[in-house]
Formats: C-alpha cells, structure tokens, sequence
C-alpha cells in the first residue's frame, strides 16, 4: 500500500506542537486539580513526533483495523494522550477542560470505547506493554492469515509508551521476554526515561541496566535524548527498519520539562504544579498565559494532517476493493473477523457427548475447543506451558498447529511459563480484534493473572480464561495446587462469566456461550478428574445450560421440599444425595448452576421458577468457599463445601475427608432438621 507523505513541517512548527502538548496538560491537570503533569510535560516532544511522523490513523473511524496502535502503558500520563487526540481530531478540545470530571471524554486513566482513540484502558504499570505485545502479536498472525502478495490488508505498527514503573513490575520482563524470543519486530517501546518515581529518585530502588537488560532478552535498543525531536525520529525510523527483533528506544527525559522550579523532581509527577509554576513555565518558554491555547498554525497543520490521514484510508479502502475481487473468499473472512461477527450456522459445530462416557470436563472443553475451532479460524490461543494438562491444543483447521519465533501462522501458542503475561498478550490480541484469544492453565494460577482478567471484564473484551484443575480433587499436588477461593475470587469480578459446567454437554454450551458473548470475557473452571456424561433423556436438555441455572431434574409435580443446589462435579454428588433422599420418602429438586453470573441475567420468572421464593429448605454443594452463593442460598439454607485449604491425597480420600460424600452430607440434612 502507497502511504501519502506527511505534510513538510519545521523546526519551529514542531517545537509549537510540542509545546501546545505540554501546556494543554498542564492546563488540564491544574484545572482539575488532580493528575500527573510531569510525564506529558516530559514526553511531548516524543509524542509530536509519533503524531506527526510516523502514526498511521483515521479519526472518522477510531476502530479502523489497519491503523497503528499507540498505548499509553503509563497511563497515569494520559492528559498527553488526551492533548494528542484533540489535536487529531478525536475528541472536542473542550473535553480537556473537563479532564477527571464525571461523565467526561478525558477521565484519569485512559479507557478503550469510552474515549474514542484509546487502544486500551491502561493504568495498572506494564498491563499497557504487555497488551501491546499481544497487538503486536495479532497483527502478524492476521497478516500471515490474510495477507496476500499484492495486498496487505493488515500492515501496522505498535507503539508503546512506558515509564519506570513499567520497567520495575515484573510483568513487563515476561511480556518483554516473550516478545523477544518470538521476534516481534512490529513492536517499537519508548521508554520515558526520566529517572523519577513518586517517592524520589528512582535510584531509591532502581538501579538495574535496562538497556542491558532487553538486549540480553533479544530486543533492538537505542539510547537518546528524549528532547531532542531529530533523534527521537531517527531512533523511530531505525525501530522500523529492524524487522525481527521488536524495539526498545530508551528516551532520557526531564519531568515536568518547563516548570522552572519542579521539573526534575518528583513534585512534578502526581500532583498538579500550581497555578503560579505553569504561568511560570508558560513565561519561561515564551507561551500565552492564556489557558488551553491552541495557535493558529498547530490548527491548520492538523486540518492538513487529518487530510493526509484520510487520503492514506482511502489508499487503503480502495486496496481492500481489489482485494475483494481478486480473493473473494479470503477477503469475506477478513471482513468477517475484523467486524467481531461469527460466520451462520457456527452453533451447528457445538458436539454432542453420548451418555455413559465419562470425561473430565477439561478433556470435553478441548474438544469442544477442536469443534468451534474448525468453523472459527480466529480462535486462537494457548496455556502457560501445560497444554498436556489443560487439552487447549486446536488440532484442527487450516494451518499448522504451533506459532514460533517469526513464524506466524498457526493456532497455538507457547506462552511458556508466564501466566501474568499471557493474561495481558491475550488482551491485547482480543483488543486488536479480528482474533478470539483464549490462555490457560490451572485455576490456582489465577492469582497469578488476575488483574489482566480484571482488566479484560473492565474493558468488556472477549477474552476466554480456561482454566483446570478447578478443585481440591486435583489430589495429591496438595494446597499449593487446590483451588479453594479462586471461585469466589473470579465471580466477584463484574462482568467476568464464570463456567463450572458438569458434564461434557455443559462444557459444550458454555463454549457456545462464550464464543457468541461479545460484551465480555468468559472463565472455565474445568476438572481434572473424569465425571460421567448425564443422560439426557432422563436429565434437562444440556442446551438449558445456556440459561446460567436449570432444573437438571425435577421434583414430581414441582412439591419438592428441599431443593439442592450445584456446579460442577458436585452436581453428580447432587444427584446421588438425592437418590438417597427419595428413597427415604422425601420429594427433592437438583439445579445444576454452571454460570451464577449468567442465571442472574435470566428474567426474575424465569430464576423464580427454577429456585421459588417458598424454598427454604436449599443446599448448596460446591468444593469451595462459600463467597458469592449467599443470594442464592437465602437466610436458611446450607452451603456444604471448605472454609480452609485442602490436603494432599487421592481425590477419593479428599472427598471423605472434606465430608463431600453423600452420607456425610445426609448426616448434616438431618442434624440440621431437613
């Protein structure tokens, strides 16, 4: 694809825009009285020349699949991302006076959908960098997929903005370390080199070499003055030409450059400089004291600029046309992964298990995973180095089975040890769009990823979390690997969908559900040991799944007077408690509940059906905490499960010894007077 050149532009133009960036910032911070001035004050001649120069955009079309990503990794800096996206043409520049304000399109950190023009809601340190990994890493998987000789539909860059902070979390040296060994040369980090933290000198406890440290994981470095905007442009430009190693361009910076008594200094970092220190700046750089001032000549350029940016997408427009009558079929796909949709007739793919096999339900989601997969070319993921554990391989499709360094076509991935960062990768392949990324691993690894789960639920991405091994009957690997908490600690985040299905046919509709929720991300909880497949001619049909919480078997002309409740392997437990009820004369009702979050959806007649008001008598039964059953457990009823860690032992002897047996569970009924 022809680029259309950018518009000639000077020294002095530069250093205008430059400017303009710093004091917009400045401007909105101290008018809200809250935020960060000195990172976009320090940065805003990295941040002219990447506007300027190099991003390829189109702020009619903020989703454009083909622009280049930019991420504000340090996000607490995001009035220079705000000013940056004014001057393009993305938000009302009145929407920098009303920086942090309620209902604003400039909040503190920056948010993906609710401001238009931000690739990712950033804020957590190195969540950013590590999500732009994985846009990195889409973007060659979809080139590899759809890219033809004649036409590169997709042919981008990704640019990330990182701080100290950044560099400190320990998640920026595994996302770092997997995009080295996997060459992803269309990656290009800045690193805001300004050698403050809040507390002071980031000496206090940062001393490390850094650019030693990313050439020793396979990185491209370069060290400049992040002022001076000739070599910020060069380093950019050589960035681009080093196609297999992704890039690091260490920018040494001043805080708060211009504030003639706080640059420098960490009272320039997280607190607004004061009304007298940006008149002083705005003096001493030789800029109007008028507040939010815009010049002229910065206005025109960027009317030139959105031309040139509009020019480039019509270039590109027109490309995808002749693409689409060369590559008909290709091209359709293309359309159809980077729009989010699923192709008709998708659900046709979701198996069905026959009665009387027995599978752990970890076993049915890979082959649930193969099914949707061979209809879904974009379903595309991997575990943190236990794929034999967590059955995630896609066997299926058209291309080979593993992506390796430099070699993008495939449907799994290696994200070796790395939990925290396969979260972020995954999220930043999902924000990318055009891909459906899934990363697993056992469900007490879940701590070690959930705040890119967290993220993934506050940005409404459809990320899939799976997770096995989801209860103490993984057995002899003992406590360390027995989740008992992690349930409860996944269904308090809003938005998150947690799976637990009971069966292979659960498992199934879950998928199902997963794949069609574009809101959203999806967690499974899966098990390592097998459970037999329920018959369905006797049971609920499995397709009630769907509904969060179903009868699975119901009680004789609905006068049930006890009513248990279960996910996962305890609804078998569920069903033999029952057997043993009834033959004692007693009417019972078992629900199985998969997916609390998506019962509670279901209109209130619909969960008053299935779990009536005049039940007091309910039980719930779940190898886990109780956190997050109490609205469906009501004022009388039991909840049998741990309220500590397990042991280790064979999940047969843990079942007793935890009183997850049916007569133990029988003896409390009774004691209890039900």
């Amino acid at each position: 694809m022809t680029v259309q050149a950018s518009p000639v532009i000077d020294l002095v133009l530069l250093q205008k825009i430059a400017n303009t960036i710093r004091f917009l910032s400045a401007d909105g911070v101290q008018k809200a009285k809250s935020g960060h001035p000195g990172l976009p004050m320090g940065c805003a001649e990295i941040a002219t020349v990447l506007l300027t120069k190099f991003l390829r955009l189109d702020p009619a079309d903020p989703k454009w699949s083909n622009r280049d990503r930019f991420i504000l990794s340090a996000g607490h800096g995001s009035m220079l991302l705000y000013s940056m996206l004014s001057l393009a043409g993305y938000i009302p520049a009145e929407e920098l006076q009303k920086f942090r304000q309620l209902h604003s399109m400039t909040p503190g950190h920056p948010e993906v959908d609710d401001v238009p023009g931000v690739d990712m809601t950033a804020g957590p340190l190195a969540a950013g960098f590590s999500s732009a990994v994985g846009m990195a890493l889409a973007e060659r998987i979809m080139a590899e997929m759809y890219n033809t000789p004649k036409y590169e539909v997709t042919e981008h860059y990704t640019y990330v903005l990182m701080g100290d902070g950044c560099h400190m979390e320990g998640l920026s040296q595994e996302a770092a370390s997997f995009a080295g060994h996997n060459k992803l040369g269309k990656l290009i980090a800045i690193y805001d080199d300004n050698e403050i933290s809040i507390e002071g000198s980031t000496n206090l406890a940062f001393t490390e070499n850094v650019n030693a440290r990313y050439e020793a994981l396979n990185w491209h470095v370069q060290d400049i003055d992040g002022h001076d905007m000739a070599a910020i442009e060069n380093a950019i430009t050589e960035a681009k030409k080093e196609t297999k190693r992704p890039s690091l361009i260490v920018a040494h910076t001043i805080i708060g450059k211009g504030a003639p008594h706080k640059q420098g200094t960490s009272h320039a970092h997280g607190e607004p400089l004061g009304e007298e220190e940006v008149l002083a700046a705005k003096q001493a750089m030789n800029w109007p004291e008028e507040k939010f001032y815009i010049p002229a000549e910065v206005k025109a350029f960027f009317e030139q600029k959105k031309a040139e940016w509009a020019e480039n997408r019509a270039v590109w427009d027109k490309m995808l046309a002749e693409y689409d009558s060369k590559h008909r079929k290709i091209a359709k796909e293309f359309m159809r992964v980077t729009s989010g949709q699923l192709p008709l007739q998708w659900k046709n793919a979701t198996p069905d298990f026959p009665a009387g096999e027995s599978m752990s339900t970890r076993v049915a989601g890979g082959k649930a995973m193969n099914a949707f997969g061979a209809v879904l070319p974009e379903l595309i993921g991997g575990s943190a180095d236990l794929e034999p554990s967590t059955k995630t391989c896609i066997k299926t499709g058209d291309y080979p089975d593993y992506i390796a360094p430099g070699m993008f076509l495939g449907r799994n991935l290696h994200f070796g040890v790395r939990e925290h960062a396969m979260g972020g990768i995954v999220n930043g392949m999902a924000l990318h769009g055009g891909i459906i990324p899934f990363g697993a691993t056992f469900m007490v690894f879940h701590d070690y990823m959930r705040a890119p789960v967290r993220l993934s639920a506050l940005m409404k991405q459809r990320s899939l979390w799976v997770y096995t091994h989801d209860s103490i009957f993984v057995g002899e690997d003992g406590p360390t690997h027995q989740p008992v908490e992690h349930l409860a600690a996944m269904r308090c985040i809003p938005r998150l969908n947690v799976w637990r299905p009971c069966d292979a046919n659960e498992t199934a509709y879950a998928w199902q559900h997963a794949l069609a929720r574009t809101d959203g991300p999806t967690a499974f909880a899966l098990s390592r040991q097998n459970l037999p497949v329920l018959d369905r001619t006797h049971y609920a049909p499995a397709k009630d799944t769907l509904k969060g919480g179903y009868i699975i078997e119901y009680d004789p002309e609905g006068k049930a007077e006890i009513i248990l409740i279960a996910s996962g392997s305890e609804v078998h437990l569920a069903i033999e408690v029952a057997n043993i009820l009834r033959e004692a004369g007693r009417i019972v009702r078992i629900v199985s509940m998969p997916c609390i979050e998506v019962f509670k959806e279901q209109a209130e007649g619909y969960r008053r059906k299935i779990i009536p008001k005049r039940f007091k008598k309910r039980v719930v039964i779940e190898a886990g905490v109780i956190q997050g059953w109490e609205g469906i457990l009501g004022d009388s009823g039991i909840f049998i499960g741990l309220d500590d860690f397990g042991v280790s032992g064979p999940y047969q002897e843990l079942a007793r010894h935890f009183g997850l047996v049916a007569d133990s569970i029988i003896d409390k009924l009774a004691s209890a007077d039900f």
